[in-house]
């Protein structure tokens, strides 16, 4: 087992507010901390990274100047305390504190800095707007919460570091962060340069970079790589953010998927038990039609059941209007103990949604006590054709189904909203649906390469970026019909959230201007630098990039990202501590040859 750290190295302090115990006792201590509680001059809490530790104000005449100095300290001014460690009073102990059977009786202490009124108080179960924590971050440091998951993101790091380079050889290699455009992908941050009309962009991962370095023999690389894309206000994104990023030459999927799930096991912390390996793996075709997205959440069932052939041969008219269509389908999720934990209201907000997201109607069907079924649907069914239904829903008394009809995609991707809407329902009602403490890990594949653009569907846009290939079986459809091309994508699923993607990729030059130029309809020469390098003898090559703060968020059961970063921006992306962005003067941007067109609000604004 590695040394525990030393936390007293190089500093003035014998011991930490959090390390005292009763082995202690009777030993000379100095300890620095922020003042937590102070209760009628009698005692205070001092406070530092590691815990707390109660400090007994002296009341004797000789340490009046002590005793004044403690009593009257603000909450959360930063003191030094020297003193004897003693054991607490019988009966005084307190079993809750790591630090709860002793006492820091003091003999001398200090000021180092008195802190003034504060805007919140330093306690987790306060609630504070999101707004003013995150002006006054340096104070919401201070919580234990936000301490605890930045020291697990900080040693979870430093486990991956030592799986990748001290056990498999990988290289830590710093890519730029001002570079060009990629065509593709996110919105990119611009900044310009002193040349007229030129910009840099700030890259949206270091994709380009790692198959470069491959190209260049580096053979295994890795990165905890700072990514930036220009979003706007998406809930949940933050404008800048880390991934762990990871290129490898000579693999295939198989590979990449094993390194990661040794990775993840290797690093993972010990407080959240262990997670087990090889993870289960899915098509993104399966995906959708059991969950109704990429991205399942596989804690809890209610899957997506196919009914088309229990229905084909009702008088129903809607079913057979999108029976009738190539991809139409009948499908449906049953809602468990629907009818004891949703409200009618429930119920109407589930099809609202649908109608409003995904243009989706939805047809509800309940069953009784005595296994009989109420529907506006039941009339048009024979008996036989209910006791299927029953069936293949696998459906209990007091069970509530939500069916839809029409086309495929849009049919699962409603119901699969709908599904993890009802999770949010039926577990606000009481229902534990999904266990808090439970890790499902999936991995998702076979994605489509390319997708119809959503402004012109006659289009095609990669479905994950331009340097991905296609899957081995589906090279010859890349050029006679690009749409039913697989592609060598990967994605790495947690409790319903992308943790990680990542592809083999495309390490011909010939198969990449093809992509670019034939099918993408984009200008290669943004790439040529790439190409060309593919041209030298570029080896296979294949990587995956895993999302930190997102991983991390999930690890600690963290509502938002936001909690596993130091300094974050808000949902409209802006430091609200440091107020950035923020304007710049014309005569700092002339040496960049821009001048701001301002709105004519803003402008009326600035005169005033």
């Amino acid at each position: 087992a590695p040394a525990a750290p030393d936390f007293n190295s190089f500093v003035t302090r014998t011991n930490t507010c959090g390390e005292l115990r009763a082995a202690h006792v009777g030993q000379k201590v100095t300890l620095y901390g922020w003042v937590q509680y102070q209760r009628q001059g009698l005692f205070l809490v001092l406070r530092d990274f590691q815990g707390l530790t109660q400090v007994i104000i002296p009341q004797d005449e000789a340490h009046s100047h002590v005793k004044e100095l403690l009593s009257n300290a603000p909450l959360e001014s930063v003191l030094r305390v020297t003193g004897t460690v003693s054991p607490r009073p019988q009966g005084q102990e307190n079993p809750k504190m790591p630090t709860g059977d002793i006492e820091v009786k003091a003999e001398t202490a200090e000021i180092l800095n008195p802190c003034k009124k504060l805007p919140f108080e330093i306690k987790d179960f306060i609630k504070k707007s999101e707004a003013l924590r995150m002006q006054y971050r340096y104070l919401d440091l201070r919580s234990s919460r936000l301490q605890w998951a930045l020291r697990l993101r900080s040693r979870v790091v430093m486990r991956m570091r030592e799986y990748l380079c001290n056990l498999h050889g990988f290289v830590d290699v710093e890519t730029p962060t001002l570079f060009k455009r990629t065509p593709g992908g996110a919105k990119e941050f611009l900044v310009p340069s002193r040349e007229a009309g030129k910009f840099y962009s700030l890259p949206q991962s270091p994709q380009q970079f790692k198959q470069l370095l491959m190209v260049g023999g580096l053979d295994r690389y890795f990165q905890v790589a700072r990514c930036y894309r220009d979003e706007g206000s998406r809930p949940d994104r933050q404008p800048e953010f880390t991934q762990v990023d990871i290129e490898m030459s000579f693999v295939d999927q198989a590979g990449i998927q094993r390194l990661i799930e040794g990775l993840l096991q290797h690093s993972w912390p010990e407080e959240r038990g262990s997670i087990m390996t090889p993870f289960p793996s899915m098509t993104y075709e399966e995906a959708l039609a059991e969950y109704g997205t990429d991205k399942p959440d596989t804690r809890f069932g209610m899957k997506i059941v196919d009914i088309s052939e229990v229905l084909r041969g009702s008088n129903i008219h809607f079913v057979q209007n999108a029976l009738s269509y190539p991809h139409g389908s009948i499908r449906a999720i049953c809602i468990p103990q629907g009818v004891r934990y949703l409200t009618n209201k429930d119920l109407g907000s589930l099809k609202e949604s649908a109608k409003s997201q995904f243009n989706q109607e939805i047809m509800e069907i309940i069953c009784r006590p005595d296994g009989s079924l109420k529907s506006l649907l039941t009339k048009f069914l024979s008996e036989k054709e209910q006791s299927e239904l029953i069936q293949a829903l696998n459906m209990q008394e007091g069970d509530v189904v939500l069916l839809a009809a029409g086309e495929h995609k849009q049919v699962c991707s409603a119901l699969g909203a709908l599904r993890l809407l009802s999770a949010n329902l039926l577990e606000a009602a009481g229902l534990a649906l999904r266990d808090p403490t439970a890790f499902h890990f999936l991995w998702v594949v076979d994605f489509p390469l390319f997708l119809p653009k959503a402004e012109n569907p006659t289009e095609l846009e990669s479905a994950h970026h331009p340097f991905t290939a296609p899957h081995p079986s589906d090279v010859s459809l890349l050029y006679s019909d690009p749409t039913k091309v697989r592609s060598q994508h990967y994605d790495l699923v947690l409790n319903g959230n992308e943790v990680g993607g990542g592809s083999i990729r495309i390490h011909s030059a010939e198969q990449q201007r093809f992509v670019l130029e034939k099918v993408l309809k984009e200008d290669s020469e943004v790439l040529s630098h790439l190409i060309e390098a593919l041209e030298f003898g570029a080896p296979p090559h294949g990587g995956i990039a895993l999302g930190l703060d997102r991983l991390i968020s999930l690890i600690v059961d963290a509502p938002s990202i936001r909690d596993v970063i130091a300094f974050p921006k808000s949902f409209r992306g802006r430091d609200l501590m440091g107020n950035a962005p923020d304007y710049v003067t014309p005569e700092e941007l002339e040496p960049y040859h821009i001048q701001v067109s301002w709105p004519l609000e803003e402008k009326e604004a600035k005169k005033n």
